[in-house]
């Protein structure tokens, strides 16, 4: 498996970042929908990452910097025949390392509190996250689970 940098543009990963808003909007209601769109992972403040095996796309996921001291994790996703292969875990240590490189007192991370969530908040929890209240403009929301991750440790 390899990680590379970019590839908003080719036609795999749209189709994976379209699959994954379908699918979050399937299992919250709208309002608790955070998940970000082609347009906001263009967004400056956002570097996209993809993991790719033998040319075919296993997953993707995105860091945002908040602040010069806070990032935030974003587009999480491994394409359903990836999953169980380590490809979230790689992808969040790619973000983690990036977020080490810059600086970054803390990284965190909005994801949802429903069951279909659970593998998402285990694969975090393993990776050192806990749970924190809302941040950067996100409010209290029962649909949501707030975790966060202190780099300077």
């Amino acid at each position: 498996m390899t990680v590379e940098s970019g590839g908003l543009d080719r036609d795999d990963v749209r189709a994976l970042l379209a699959e994954h808003l379908l699918e979050m909007h399937a299992t919250s209601p709208a309002c608790s929908v955070h998940a970000l769109d082609l347009t906001g992972l263009q967004d400056p403040a956002v570097t996209f990452w993809t993991v790719r095996e033998a040319g075919a796309l296993l997953g993707c996921g995105a860091l945002k910097q908040l602040s010069p001291t806070h990032g935030e994790v974003k587009s999480m996703r491994t394409s359903p025949a990836a999953r169980g292969r380590g490809v979230a875990a790689l992808v969040l240590a790619t973000v983690l390392d990036e977020a080490r490189r810059r600086g970054y007192d803390q990284v965190s991370l909005e994801t949802g509190s429903q069951d279909h969530f659970a593998p998402a908040r285990r694969l975090y929890a393993r990776h050192g996250f806990v749970g924190c209240g809302p941040f950067e403009g996100y409010g209290e929301d029962p649909n949501s689970t707030f975790m966060t991750l202190d780099l300077r440790t």
